[in-house]
């Protein structure tokens, strides 16, 4: 069994820090993380809300009990089994909130352009015509020749017929607007890229953000 003691870690890094896998040996309900793929694994992913119940990032179990552990944050929602050390067991987290509130800079986010951001900020659908289709391209409302940058409020998702149909084109003389107009996501973008498949205990948080 691994002991759930870390050395001193601030707590803003382990909140913005990318989420890592889990760390092997930890005892879940008496079945190790070792054991054969036919075991069900809980999930190794925690949800971490700011002290305003805004949704933040996701990070390892370990690193959410780490956190809980130094009185720095508190647990929502528990998730399934047990964490287990020599000397305590310790529920384990699903949702997590940190106790004193942490400063996100507002341009923490803009960095991460990425064509699964962008279709996931769009929610999958065309801004053009509207349609959930397979294989989304992501388009340049202003095209680059035209002296458009590759910035959040200038891209969107569109399917290729539109993006063919609009080709080169300013959106007034192709008379293709965007549905929405393009910004940069919050967080819960790229929370739910981080964890693909978001537990039914995180949608609340999630919804509300």
């Amino acid at each position: 069994m691994e002991d759930l003691a870390d050395p001193e870690v601030g707590g803003r890094r382990l909140v913005v820090a990318p989420a890592l896998a889990a760390p092997h040996g930890i005892a879940v309900n008496g079945h190790s993380r070792n054991g054969a793929g036919s075991i069900r694994r809980p999930s190794t992913r925690v949800l971490v809300l700011n002290a305003s119940y805004e949704p933040i990032n996701v990070c390892t179990v370990r690193r959410a009990a780490v956190l809980v552990l130094k009185s720095r944050a508190e647990v929502l929602e528990k998730g399934e089994g047990a964490l287990r050390s020599e000397r305590l067991e310790f529920d384990r987290p699903c949702v997590i909130r940190l106790i004193r509130y942490v400063r996100i800079p507002r341009d923490v986010h803009r960095r991460k352009i990425t064509r699964k951001a962008v279709l996931a900020r769009d929610a999958y659908t065309c801004q053009y015509c509207g349609h959930e289709a397979a294989g989304l391209t992501v388009d340049h409302v202003i095209p680059r020749s035209r002296g458009g940058e590759s910035v959040w409020e200038n891209i969107v998702a569109s399917c290729a017929p539109c993006n063919r149909r609009k080709g080169n084109r300013m959106p007034r003389e192709a008379r293709m607007h965007p549905a929405r107009r393009p910004r940069a996501p919050g967080p819960t973008v790229f929370i739910r890229i981080a964890a693909p498949r978001v537990p039914l205990a995180w949608e609340p948080y999630l919804v509300a953000a």
